[in-house]
This record gives structure tokens, sequence and C-alpha cells, in this order.
């Protein structure tokens, strides 16, 4: 699910051949300027179309963006119910 998710971001961000640099432990927010709060939405919005499932606005916080292995982990727990 991490590649999934690594892809999901890097589209949205329109990083290119950067997005095959991050890793689980990369830092997204404060790290990526392209991580603004457009960006934020797009991205869940992605990932709620990829997956399935619906992201309420209290659920979005700075932990779950703070690198791609806790984004990844907050996809795999929605995933999960």
């Amino acid at each position: 699910m991490l590649d999934e998710v690594r892809k999901i971001v890097g589209d949205a961000l329109q990083l290119g051949e950067r997005a095959n640099t991050l890793q689980e432990d990369t830092a997204l927010l404060g790290n990526l300027p392209e991580l603004d709060s457009m960006a934020v939405v797009t991205v869940i919005t992605v990932l709620e179309e990829q997956y399935g499932f619906i992201v309420d606005d209290d659920e979005i916080s700075a932990e779950t963006f703070a690198t791609l292995g806790s984004l990844t982990e907050f996809v795999q727990e929605k995933v999960n119910g």
C-alpha cells in the first residue's frame, strides 16, 4: 500500500521522478513545498476515490500528513474500517 500512496501523492503534487525518492519516513508537511492546504484536499479526494472511503474534516491532522508512512497508516486504517 505504501507504493500506491506514494504514487497518489506524487501524481497529486506533480512531483514527477521526485516521487520515487519518497520513503516511509519522508516528511511531507513542511518538507514538500507543493503540499499546501489545497494539495492536502486533492490528495484526500484522490484517496477517497481510489479506496472508496470518506474522510471527515475532523480526521485530518498534521500528524496524518507528517510522513508518507503516517499517511499510509491512515489510509490502511480507513480501508480496514
